[in-house]
């Protein structure tokens, strides 16, 4: 047994060896908000009942046409989406039959794990660990959670060998377990106090997004069974469907786009899991692996859907459209590149192409977007924010209107270079400068204060200072 644990453990490994990365913009703070089960002419179709979605989200940043869910029913996609893990029959029917252990559980060569069951050994990653060995933080918000007296608020799933109670929504507790992806893995829940402070109640978003140092660099959100669009008739009486889903999106994205993590480099990306169950809706994209464990991941068919996806970026240029396929495989690969972390699982399989140029689109200096004008400009201190040195482009937003001066600093023996633009900016717009090759570090002076951001030998960025 101990032989086994120890080659689940190295193969598990070397599937997180780092991969080559795509050039990707300073992104710092990512949302992921999950909604439920519609195909895209749903959502995005011209008799949508998702208005705020399709047309006000939509012209905010860049609608992908082409992306699709990985499998059906929901909890296989969630798994993807923060493992690269395909799915096995168990995931397959949301794990109804008992919350249980993978068996055998071993790590295949690509990455995938052997076996059927619901729970990952603790040899296998989340892209949550992944942050963690890092040194960056991450939080899963769950509305509802720890709704029902005696449940658990925090880190709540069932115990292993255990049935799931929370299969259907409750009058008060509309929470879901297969809606929370990190709670099916050994390597995050065996960690009880660090489950605890980070898979949490959702209105603990609305303190957290307050400051950027207490915004985690990545964020999964999950709404309710009534909110994310899977009940047609919510359990309290309630509208369910597209318009709770799009009255979520009304309440909750303005608090994220309006926040200064997300005005520092955020990305906001509102997804499905899957679309319809139906031979219709069970299509793939990108070349998408069955697995090792089950013959067809979208039961009917060989994936989990077209549904689009919205996202939402200073560095996406709002009103886009992008009809390049992507799925959840490729989502997880390109949240991974910002970070500069390794892929896990088929997020990592050759050729799969992660977000690039024609995501990041924005052009020069363009004013984040922000629906419901959430931006403000600052009546007083710095005058730009969000400063970051990544290879030779400096990007900065402006905190309010103010003059400025840029002064490159390259090595030894080198004097320091004043650039003669952009020597103003202006509240809630983004800044991109080129700056000279050679480049070691970047001052900021304005509304009389210096700031600084250095270039690490990498070419990554410290935070400012």
């Amino acid at each position: 047994m101990r032989l086994l644990s120890c080659l689940v453990l190295t193969i598990a490994l070397l599937a997180l060896a780092p991969a080559a990365v795509a050039a990707t913009p300073p992104i710092r703070h990512v949302w992921i908000v999950v909604l439920e089960n519609k195909d895209y002419e749903d959502s995005f179709g011209p008799d949508t009942e998702a208005p705020f979605l399709a047309h006000e989200l939509t012209k905010s940043g860049q609608l992908l046409q082409n992306y699709y869910g990985t499998s059906h029913a929901s909890l296989g996609n969630y798994i993807t989406m923060v493992s690269g893990m395909a799915p096995n029959a168990d995931t397959q029917g949301d794990c109804m039959s008992g919350f249980k252990d993978i068996f055998p559980g071993v790590v295949a060569p690509d990455g995938q794990v052997v076996g059927q069951g619901c729970v990952y050994p603790a040899a296998v990653k989340t892209i949550a660990n992944q942050l963690e060995e890092k040194g960056l933080s991450w939080r899963g918000y769950m509305e509802d959670m720890g709704n029902t007296p005696g449940a658990p608020r925090t880190c709540r799933h069932p115990k292993i060998g255990d049935s799931d109670d929370t299969q259907s929504a409750r009058p008060t507790d509309q929470y879901a377990t297969r809606h929370n992806p990190f709670m099916y893995f050994h390597s995050v829940i065996d960690n009880q106090a660090g489950c605890d402070a980070n898979v949490v109640p959702l209105e603990q978003l609305l303190t957290d997004v307050k400051r950027p140092e207490t915004t985690p660099n990545y964020a999964f959100v999950t709404p309710d069974l009534c909110n994310d669009g899977h009940d047609a008739e919510c359990a309290d009486g309630g509208p369910g469907g597209l318009q709770a889903a799009d009255a979520f999106l009304r309440r909750w994205v303005p608090t994220i786009l309006g926040s200064p993590g997300f005005s520092d480099s955020g990305l906001l990306i509102v997804t499905w899991d899957e679309a319809n169950i139906d031979p219709d809706s069970s299509t793939a994209c990108c070349d998408e692996q069955t697995g090792p464990n089950t013959p067809a991941p979208g039961i009917l068919g060989p994936g989990g859907g077209r549904t689009g996806t919205v996202l939402i970026s200073p560095f996406i240029q709002p009103g886009s459209t992008n009809a390049t396929e992507y799925n959840h495989y490729g989502l997880l690969r390109s949240v991974e590149d910002l970070f500069g972390l390794g892929h896990l699982g088929y997020a990592g399989r050759d050729g799969l192409k992660p977000f690039g140029d024609d995501v990041y689109n924005a052009k020069r200096a363009a004013p984040p977007p922000t629906p419901g004008n959430v931006c403000h400009a600052a009546r007083s201190g710095k005058a730009v924010a969000g400063l970051r040195l990544r290879g030779r482009l400096l990007t900065f937003r402006g905190r309010r209107k103010a003059r400025i001066r840029i002064t490159v600093h390259f090595g030894k023996g080198r004097h320091g270079k004043v650039l003669k633009r952009p020597n103003r900016v202006a509240a809630c717009r983004t800044y991109r400068v080129r700056v000279p090759k050679g480049t070691r570090r970047v001052s900021v002076t304005g509304a009389g204060r210096t700031q600084r951001a250095h270039l690490k030998p990498s070419g990554e960025h410290y935070p400012e200072s």
